[in-house]
């Protein structure tokens, strides 16, 4: 059979090119059908691309290579199997030898530096590092065994004991560990930074804060968390009140619910909302799809999922496109107040905070309550100070009395 190609799979029509990020092969492995080959990083997502077939595998491109949609980055042999890979013949030698490649700028500088003044290459040097990366404590640790090892022992000077030298001057110095690193942007970080940039400068951005009270939501919660789990085989979380709060307020201050293009104003009618997610390549805000219409389970549900499909590298250009409205939730890291930056072409975003127990005045008197400030950032060439606020007394009301989601008032 003929070699299969591995190419750089479409993205959508706005996604030209990406960084091959990360192999999980390595040259001449064996793959199976369906196994994740690489990761792609784009200015919008990161994603893995798969085996067509099982085969060897020869790698074309390295890792950290910008490549374009539709570009060759590896080739397949479909007629070498597993088993002619497991039963080839393997040298046999009596002692391991090291692979003694030369050296790259993978090293870091001390290694490289060490390498130079103790003759050992890093190759044969097993690594304590991350990934298995070589330290220099690893090369320092194997530059005083193999100069220990291999010379000859010294004879004794019939010389005060004074006299004799030092054996640790023969050492290599230890050096100071780097003060800086540098690293290039990936793509997805890259644009994060020009879309925050643009919406502070397209925007005429505004925040107002309020606080609202959480006990009834932790109350419900308390009471209902077993038989909710029970039913659904999933926890409730705050999540999905805030959600189902924000559509409420929505409803009735549809001016939120709309966004500026060029002279004109696109009144939305639907709500899907952006949840914020953070991951270890950035932050995305997958869209949840008709909150409206999905109950408490359904929202929790969906947050799940896409928030584990982020984190996993597994989301979609379409998870990220359409919402109307974003909510993040600062409030899992531990932040008690910040001004969040609207998502653009969205109207505002509404942050979350910490919950802490303060003390506040009801009825007159002085007592405990869990507390959360909320703020909510909003385009003010759109939304008027009055429609905000009343937005943010809605969301308040509904959390602090959940029977009003109910009854819709």
């Amino acid at each position: 059979m003929p070699l299969l190609s591995v190419i750089i799979p479409p993205m959508g029509e706005s996604i030209s090119s990406g960084v091959l990020a990360k192999w999980h092969v390595k040259d001449g492995d064996f793959v199976k059908k369906d196994q994740p080959l690489f990761e792609l990083e784009t200015d919008k997502i990161t994603s893995e691309g798969t085996a067509e077939s099982a085969g060897k595998i020869t790698l074309k491109v390295a890792a950290g290579t910008e490549v374009k949609i539709g570009e060759l980055v590896a080739t397949i042999d479909p007629d070498v199997s597993s088993q002619k890979s497991e039963s080839s013949p393997k040298p046999v030698s009596s002692a391991p030898t090291p692979d003694l490649r030369p050296l790259t700028s993978s090293e870091s500088p001390a290694v490289r530096r060490l390498a130079e003044e103790t003759g050992v290459n890093p190759a044969a040097v097993a690594g304590t590092g991350k990934a298995g990366r070589v330290t220099k404590g690893d090369m320092l640790a194997a530059g005083v065994g193999s100069s220990l090892a291999g010379a000859p022992a010294p004879a004794v000077p019939a010389t005060p004991q004074a006299a004799l030298p030092n054996p640790q001057s023969a050492l290599p110095t230890p050096q100071s560990p780097a003060r800086q690193t540098r690293r290039k942007m990936s793509p997805l970080r890259q644009k994060i930074a020009q879309r925050l940039v643009a919406a502070q400068h397209e925007a005429a951005m505004l925040t107002t804060f309020n606080e609202v009270d959480m006990s009834a939501v932790m109350a419900l919660r308390a009471k209902y968390q077993d038989d909710f789990v029970k039913k659904n085989g999933l926890k409730l979380g705050f999540m999905s009140f805030f959600a189902k709060a924000v559509v409420h307020a929505l409803k009735e201050v549809p001016g939120i619910n709309a966004q500026i293009d060029g002279t004109e104003i696109i009144q939305n009618h639907y709500y899907d909302l952006g949840v914020a997610v953070s991951t270890e390549k950035g932050l995305m805000v997958p869209v949840i799809r008709g909150c409206d219409t999905l109950g408490m389970a359904g929202i929790e549900q969906a947050i799940g999922d896409v928030a584990k499909r982020a984190r996993d590298g597994k989301i979609t250009l379409a998870d990220l496109e359409g919402g109307v409205f974003t909510i993040t939730n600062g409030g899992t890291f531990g932040s008690m107040l910040s001004t969040p930056i609207i998502n653009a072409p969205q109207s505002a975003i509404l942050g979350l905070h910490a919950i802490n127990d303060r003390p506040v005045a009801v009825n007159g008197q002085v007592v405990i309550r869990p507390m959360m400030y909320l703020a909510l950032s909003y385009d003010h060439r759109l939304v008027d100070g009055k429609e905000a606020v009343t937005f943010l007394v809605k969301v308040k009301q509904a959390i602090e009395d959940p029977a009003r989601l109910l009854l819709a008032i």
